[in-house]
């Protein structure tokens, strides 16, 4: 193979790629961090961590991703901000990055694009989206002090972000479409003792409603009685999934059908030398956690792909 711009590619800026970052300069490989907005990913939306080993207070995402930047840096990884729009392999095991201005070449590429919350497709979501839909309660939830809000969703997130949205709302209406929450038992115990938080059982949200000024209400529906009612609020946040993001390589490798990349032990996709690690692969978990190892592991794994191409033995 030829000369290529870099060793190693590693796009996205969120705790797994910064790892990367981290791991790749201590193997003495020269690389690259894409990142399309701002280094951190969803964790600069995530209220408070206290599940990440080695801060037995907790910490804010924001405070846990400037420590992890801070440490990238040193090690004198560059950061550039830019999109990517594609990947291509060429036969002598160039990969092609595109970006949306130039594209660069690398021996071996690291996939940490992460996943994006999902959106309910109701009537009136993306239409009031930024006044008064949210899927950011860190972001948006001094906006709503003293009043009524609702929140949707049952998992991990959902609850943890309900719990701090009672910090300045009035009071919370989390509604889930079952009659049990999926949240960790910790936090279910928090949001059942939360006085400001009104449980709204096997429920659905059909509509969000609103004028001029922004949303006015929800219209929801008890999928097991089939009633519809309305919850007069003045916000609604959601935290009902999340998807990949993954769109500008899903007929480069092997994805399965909810989008997420498909990988081995080794964090190795359905291409040689490109690797994904951290939300964005499939996985049981996710969380800082799970994505920081999975990115050490592809980052070692990457090491030795391309030693093998240098030394001939993956030609």
């Amino acid at each position: 193979m030829g000369k290529t711009d870099h060793d190693v590619v590693i796009i996205g800026g969120g705790p797994a790629g910064l790892t990367a970052a981290i791991y790749a300069a201590r193997a003495k490989l020269d690389a690259v961090v894409i990142e399309k907005a701002a280094p951190g990913g969803q964790i600069l939306v995530t209220d408070w961590i206290e599940n990440y080993p080695g801060f037995p207070d907790g910490l804010t995402g924001a405070d846990l991703i400037q420590k992890m930047t801070e440490q990238a840096a040193r090690f004198g990884v560059p950061v550039t901000y830019d999109e990517v729009l594609s990947l291509e392999k060429t036969p002598d095991n160039v990969i092609h990055v595109k970006l949306s201005g130039r594209t660069l070449t690398t021996k071996a590429a690291i996939v940490v694009t992460g996943a994006s919350p999902k959106k309910l497709g109701v009537p009136g979501e993306d239409e009031f989206y930024g006044r008064g839909v949210s899927t950011c309660a860190t972001c948006d939830a001094p906006f709503f002090k003293n009043s009524v809000v609702a929140a949707v969703g049952g998992g991990d997130t959902a609850v943890q972000e309900a719990i701090f949205l009672t910090r300045f709302a009035q009071k919370v209406y989390l509604i889930h479409r079952r009659d049990t929450l999926r949240a960790a038992r910790l936090l279910q115990e928090r949001v059942f003792a939360n006085e400001k938080i009104e449980m709204v059982w096997d429920s659905v949200v059909t509509a969000i409603n609103g004028s001029m000024a922004g949303v006015t209400g929800v219209s929801i529906k008890n999928v097991k009685t089939g009633q519809e009612s309305e919850l007069k609020v003045d916000g609604c946040f959601l935290w009902v999934g999340i998807t990949p993001n993954t769109a500008f390589l899903r007929d480069v490798v092997q994805c399965n059908d909810a989008g997420f990349i498909v990988v081995n032990a080794r964090m190795e996709t359905s291409v040689p030398g490109i690797f994904a690690a951290g939300d964005v692969r499939n996985t049981p978990l996710r969380q800082v956690a799970t994505a920081v190892g999975d990115s050490a592991i592809a980052t070692f794994e990457a090491a030795r792909y391309i030693e093998g191409l240098e030394s001939g033995a993956a030609d």
